[in-house]
């Protein structure tokens, strides 16, 4: 009898075991449409005709396209300690391949002797699970030409911030973007390089939508939700401090004319576009 209870109470254990390991985890299996879980802030399709406005999705981050520009409109993205790991920067950059045939397809050296670096949108630090993440974020239909100064510092640096949040137990959704033409790099000012091939921003954006760990995260998203927009001149001479820079998810919209946060509810969307953001900066 006694061996009997035993096998049953073993019997349980494993049940209870197989179990927890089925049970619902976060829903990566809907990769890459977690990315743009917020909205498709252009509409874009991954039709030919919509050359300058072309969906190009990839399993670690899903992006606007522009052919005319040659870099993109924006890109957008989901951090979580899911991506996470200790895999190292790969610096593969290279061509993308996902480019419909007879595009132009930037290459890794177009940027050589511009005076601007190869600035990510969806940071390699924020894909470090696995090599192949990591090295999806050297795509370059993921760069932009970024003053140097503007990229190691006043964007590492929020780039960082966001590893932090998710550090503390946070998911972040990303967007990130830029308008206009004409920066100034370590070469001085310069509308286009890679023989006008490429345009260089004048502007670059960003929003990050910060929630705590958990499920179903539209229905979590509320009018106390942090969301921080920041938009930042395209010059070398930028505060290292990225806090002085925000601005509101309205005034990117504005000067974009792209519909941001466009899954929320109207009244939630509403209200949380039109704050600027007093949060902590690290």
């Amino acid at each position: 009898m006694r061996i009997r209870l035993y096998y049953l109470f073993f019997i349980y254990l494993l049940a209870f075991a197989c179990q927890k390991d089925d049970a619902p985890q976060k829903p990566f299996d809907l990769i890459p449409e977690v990315h743009t879980r917020l909205g498709n802030p252009s509409n874009a399709t991954a039709e030919l005709r919509n050359s300058n406005n072309f969906l190009i999705t990839k399993n670690q981050y899903v992006l606007s396209y522009n052919k005319d520009k040659g870099i993109p409109n924006w890109v957008s993205w989901h951090v979580s300690k899911h991506w996470l790991g200790n895999s190292p920067r790969q610096d593969d950059f290279k061509i993308d391949n996902a480019l419909p045939a007879g595009w132009y397809r930037v290459a890794a050296s177009a940027y050589t002797g511009s005076g601007f670096d190869r600035g990510h949108n969806a940071p390699s630090g924020d894909r470090t699970k696995s090599v192949e993440d990591n090295s999806a974020t050297f795509l370059m239909t993921n760069m932009i030409p970024q003053a140097p100064n503007n990229n190691r510092e006043t964007w590492e640096n929020l780039e960082s911030y966001t590893r932090l949040l998710v550090s503390r137990g946070t998911e972040v959704y990303v967007i990130m973007g830029n308008y206009g033409k004409g920066g100034t790099g370590s070469n001085g000012y310069a509308e286009t390089i890679d023989q006008g091939r490429i345009t260089v921003p004048k502007q670059i954006w960003k929003v990050l939508v910060v929630l705590p760990e958990g499920e179903n995260d539209l229905s979590r998203i509320n009018t106390n939700t942090r969301v921080i927009a920041i938009k930042t001149p395209n010059n070398n001479d930028l505060n290292p401090n990225w806090g002085v820079y925000r601005t509101t998810v309205d005034a990117i919209e504005k000067a974009t004319g792209y519909d941001l946060l466009s899954e929320l509810p109207d009244n939630i969307e509403a209200i949380l576009e039109a704050k600027v953001d007093k949060g902590e900066t690290k």
